[in-house]
């Protein structure tokens, strides 16, 4: 089936869930005019349905091929990006004195969500290059930008993160591929990066690598790691293309999902060393890594939007149309639409529900992320920024592990057909398996919440949150709509149990830190489930206040979600809070 992009839900979720028109409303976006938000989105909608959706089965039945160092991909790919760069997309959110349109990044993660759903294999090589713009605008020399900036912005270049190595996962510390310093002030780097994604390909002609190496008297650890510029093709001063550089991709994984994507392992040094330059200052290369890292985690939590969304629009066209049995209470002759039936009822708003949720955190996260670099107040820029990281992990973990279970719903509503590769249902479930290991595990992303985030400035940005979180919640209560059912009480419920859980991690964290640390995914999964649940509590209320279409179909969206999803906190609170010995003291059961 082709996709839609759901305009509408989008919109709701960006302007009143994710806070944009608050935000614009207070300024914070200076002269952005919010009123072209809608027509950017509709416009991307077309793009996807028209150019990028087509070829989402193209590429997962053709893959990828590598022959002599090169990378052929599937049939299309070339030109649909040239569409794509030639229509401005990728220059969405690049900075304005490079060749891009300074729209909000909220603006662009709304186009992430679309291109995910509509070909999540096409749509990483640009969300990577989004975290490279981003390295190199934040970090980079003057002469650098000069050269590759432009570049990278317009989409004319791609670019890659190489962090991941054989021997070092996601401990970077504990990398070994080394960079040694030239007279010229250029570095030769030499080592083997595994996993990276369109390290090599056929849609540039060329590549910007954003390589970590170490210096021969770096510090060990984290502390000695230095990050690099290595582009596949040198570039001469008139701009134009000059020698190779020493950089090749030597192969390519055969996965599981995402068959379009070339995920390679690349080869620096066979001929000398590639010459790298230095992003930032030696030994600095941790703080530009996670302006890129972080980027790219809200944008694989906007992939796993994307393949929900695509993953239950599908599902809900076969349950329109497929027939089986008869429902009860149902009259007239031959079999129902399987629709008709509770249980799939039930997973179809399962599916909905989890995907709208998971929508917003992430849009939050970005229209956070946009306030911290665009408000003129210091302290809303902090406090903006405090919340973007606050969210950043929650947005990356509970929306692929969103991505995941509705993408399962999806061959769950179509029965045995969605076992079968043909309907498309399958693609999606392998498709969306990377998404909770990419950019750092969804086991990181918790211990980054509980370790990091949740104690920053004793826990302030939490409390601030909850604060608002409460607050919607009141407005449930106070708006005896019966079609809101127990919302009201079962966020209170939960709102309740993540205070209370936040409390015992922050005293466990000083007192009994494995604990803490064995209680992180139920904790983060605790958060998403409150949040999510008090977002969509909110866009149902300003869908009632301002006049939407249809608004209590957003009051029975986020009922569902409330009385399935969010009711799910207190346990959560319990395994966080009562079951840590049964993990810690797990070394017997888990020794033989």
């Amino acid at each position: 089936m082709t996709y839609r992009a759901p305009i509408n839900d989008i919109l709701l979720s960006l302007n009143h869930g994710a806070g944009l028109a608050a935000a614009l409303a207070a300024g914070h976006y200076g002269d952005f005019d919010g009123d072209i938000t809608a027509a950017v989105l509709e416009e991307a909608g077309k793009f996807a349905s028209d150019v990028l959706a087509p070829l989402n089965t193209v590429g997962d039945e053709h893959g990828i091929k590598l022959d002599n160092g090169k990378v052929t991909t599937a049939p299309g790919w070339p030109d649909a990006y040239q569409r794509w760069t030639a229509a401005g997309w990728n220059a969405v959110s690049g900075p304005e004195a490079f060749g891009g349109q300074g729209l909000p990044l909220a603006i662009n993660a709304a186009c992430t969500e679309i291109w995910s759903a509509s070909n999540v294999a096409f749509g990483l090589c640009p969300l990577l290059t989004l975290s490279a713009i981003e390295a190199l605008d934040a970090h980079g020399s003057a002469e650098l930008k000069k050269v590759y900036l432009e570049k990278l912005v317009t989409g004319e270049w791609t670019g890659t993160m190489q962090l991941t190595e054989p021997n070092a996962g996601s401990d970077v510390g504990a990398l070994r591929t080394r960079a040694e310093r030239a007279s010229d002030g250029t570095y030769r780097l030499k080592g083997t990066k595994i996993f990276i994604t369109y390290g090599e390909h056929d849609m540039t002609d060329n590549i910007v690598h954003f390589v970590l190496a170490r210096l021969p008297d770096a510090p060990a650890g984290t502390k000695g790691i230095s990050l690099f510029l290595v582009p596949k093709f040198l570039v001469n001063a008139d701009g134009s293309l000059g020698e190779r550089n020493d950089i090749h991709a030597s192969g390519v994984e055969h996965k599981l999902g995402m068959h379009a994507s070339p995920t390679c392992t690349m080869t620096m040094g066979d001929k000398g060393g590639a010459i790298g330059f230095l992003i930032g200052e030696e030994n600095a290369g941790m703080r530009c890594m996670f302006t890129m890292m972080n980027q790219a985690r809200l944008g694989v939590g906007l992939e796993g939007v994307g393949i929900a969304d695509r993953a239950y629009q599908q599902a809900l066209a076969y349950a329109q149309e497929r027939r089986q049995g008869k429902a009860i209470g149902h009259k007239g002759d031959g079999m129902d639409p399987i629709i008709a039936h509770p249980d799939v009822k039930r997973m179809l708003m399962q599916m909905r529900s989890m995907t709208a949720a998971a929508r917003t955190i992430c849009y939050a996260t970005a229209v956070a992320l946009d306030v911290s670099v665009r408000a003129k107040d210091a302290k809303v820029r902090a406090d903006a920024a405090a919340r973007g990281a606050l969210l950043t992990p929650i947005a990356k973990a509970f929306s692929t592990d969103i991505g995941n279970e509705v993408a399962y719903l999806g061959v769950q509503v179509h029965g045995g057909m969605g076992f079968i590769e043909e309907t498309g249902a399958a693609q999606h479930y392998r498709d969306a398996r990377i998404t909770s290991i990419y950019e750092g595990t969804n086991g990181i992303q918790s211990i980054d919440l509980v370790t990091r985030k949740l104690g920053a400035n004793g826990g302030a940005s939490v409390w601030a949150l909850l604060d608002e979180l409460a607050a919607t919640i009141k407005q449930v209560e106070t708006s005896n709509d019966p079609a809101f059912g127990t919302t009201g009480a079962k966020l209170r419920d939960a709102h309740a149990a993540l205070e209370r859980t936040s409390k015992w991690l922050l005293e466990r964290l000083a007192s009994a830190p494995n604990e803490a640390l064995a209680g992180a995914t139920p904790y983060l999964r605790l958060f998403g489930a409150t949040l999510g649940g008090c977002m969509l509590a909110g866009e149902a209320l300003a869908a009632k206040a301002n006049g939407e279409a249809e608004p209590q179909r957003y009051v029975a969206l986020a009922r569902f979600f409330a009385e399935n999803v969010s009711v799910q906190a207190p346990s959560l609170e319990k395994t966080v809070t009562e079951s840590a010995e049964a993990v810690t003291g797990a070394d017997a059961v888990l020794a033989g």
